[in-house]
């Protein structure tokens, strides 16, 4: 793994959204309703955080019928994991870890 520049991160560091992002970073991709079960939150609280996360181009959203129902799938963009690695380091490197 390549060092990372240690950098906060105020769009990612909300814990619903450092939780999506931590649970992305694990995957390619992960469905909507996954992501919301595993995070704890409503659907329309999931909604802002990862509207938050794809206008700062770190999360895409991609829609999909899967036997006639809507499914919804989340993955991290490159920038996105660039983003949530320094955030990550930042926060090791003030917690002295």
């Amino acid at each position: 793994m390549t060092a990372v520049e240690p950098r906060f991160d105020a769009v990612v560091h909300a814990p619903p959204r450092l939780q999506v992002c931590g649970l992305l970073a694990a995957v390619d991709t992960m469905e909507f309703a996954a992501v919301r079960d595993a995070v704890g939150v409503s659907d329309s609280v999931l909604s802002k955080h990862v509207k938050q996360l794809e206008e700062a181009g770190y999360v895409t959203v991609k829609k999909a019928t899967v036997a006639s129902r809507q499914r919804t799938s989340l993955a991290l963009t490159r920038a996105g994991r660039a983003a949530f690695d320094a955030h990550v380091a930042e926060l090791r490197r003030i917690a002295g870890l």
